[in-house]
């Protein structure tokens, strides 16, 4: 299959500024060339026009706005009010002649997981994208797909693969910064024992990629339905470009599987090294302990002012038994020294 030029090396890329209540942009295509932009009004007239496909992008608009696409359109009303309060999981419907998909965007700020929904109409003459939250701008989608005209003559089905295709790969970024993460919390781990900050870390981290997975997973469902079903609008030359969404999707799925087996392994293994030197710190003072005990215990035999105790009076006892403290604790060091205890 010949792939989409590649996206500019932007991380967000500027949002044209909306327009009429939440219009991005709302134009015409035909033959693989963009033709006019149009208004929302006249949108519909466009799309039945032959050879024809109107692409219209709205960013969080309001009631009247989506009841006048809707109007355009006939689209269901019930995928309106999905369209309308968001908040959906993954999914793909059929509503007669038309699909109607929700996708959920990803991306990091400041450090932040931030998700998104982007909802997709698509059906004869016209696609409609309906963006809730954190999402990149379908700017660069709309310029790659106008940079392909060859592709772009395939019409709505095209459209909605580029657009599937662009938040499917907007995870690999997110993704790598988790990576870049973890392995700087792999790295202090091993170096010292966790501490507060580093727990709240690995809960943040683990929460996020449960987050992501849910999000992504059910992707493969929405994939498999339009590459292997007889879905409306969906021609069989294009089935083959969903199947490599979904290896996408597959690829996302298998890295955050990974980042979370890499973040548990680092969590226990940082667990294992700071009982390990807890036990090396235990053994120490054990040893130490037992050495100090043979002075404490020789003292305190000679503190007990006993009468009849022959040593009190011997000439050489105080050297003598100054000799036997000093030769025990010797012995003991020598003999913790080896057995690794000091």
């Amino acid at each position: 299959m010949t792939p989409l030029p590649p996206p500019e090396p932007t991380a967000h890329p500027i949002e044209p500024p909306a327009t009429r209540n939440g219009v991005v942009a709302s134009a015409a295509y035909r033959a693989g060339c963009r033709i006019a932009d149009v208004p929302i009004a006249e949108a519909g007239n466009w799309a039945k026009m032959p050879d024809t496909f109107v692409w219209i992008g709205l960013l969080e608009p309001e009631e009247g706005l989506l009841d006048e696409v809707k109007h355009q359109f006939g689209l269901h009303e019930l995928a309106v009010e999905d369209a309308l309060h968001a908040h959906q999981r993954p999914k793909v419907e059929v509503y007669g002649d038309s699909l109607f998909m929700v996708l959920r965007t990803a991306r990091l700020e400041n450090n932040e997981l931030m998700l998104g929904e982007t909802h997709v109409f698509a059906g004869k003459g016209y696609v409609v994208t309906v963006r809730h939250g954190a999402s990149s701008s379908y700017a660069t989608v709309r310029a790659r797909v106008e940079s392909a005209p060859s592709l772009l003559k395939h019409g709505e089905d095209f459209v909605v693969y580029a657009i599937m295709d662009h938040v499917v790969d907007c995870y690999f970024p997110v993704l790598d910064q988790l990576a870049a993460t973890v392995d700087d919390l792999d790295t202090r781990l091993i170096s010292r024992p966790p501490g507060m900050n580093d727990v709240e870390c690995i809960h943040q981290l683990r929460r996020d990629m449960e987050r992501l997975r849910r999000n992504a997973s059910p992707l493969l469902e929405v994939c498999s339905r339009l590459e292997r079903f007889d879905l409306p609008i969906i021609d069989p030359v294009m089935r083959p470009y969903y199947r490599d969404v979904q290896d996408h999707v597959i690829r996302v799925n298998d890295q955050i599987g990974s980042l979370r087996e890499v973040l548990s392994f680092a969590f226990e293994t940082s667990m294992i090294l700071a009982a390990g030197r807890q036990n090396d710190v235990t053994r120490k003072l054990a040893a130490w302990a037992a050495i100090l005990a043979v002075p404490t215990a020789i003292a305190g035999l000679y503190g007990m002012n006993f009468e009849h105790m022959p040593e009190l009076h011997w000439r050489y006892g105080y050297p003598a038994v100054l000799a036997v403290i000093a030769v025990s604790c010797v012995a003991l060091y020598v003999r913790f020294k080896r057995a690794g205890w000091l």
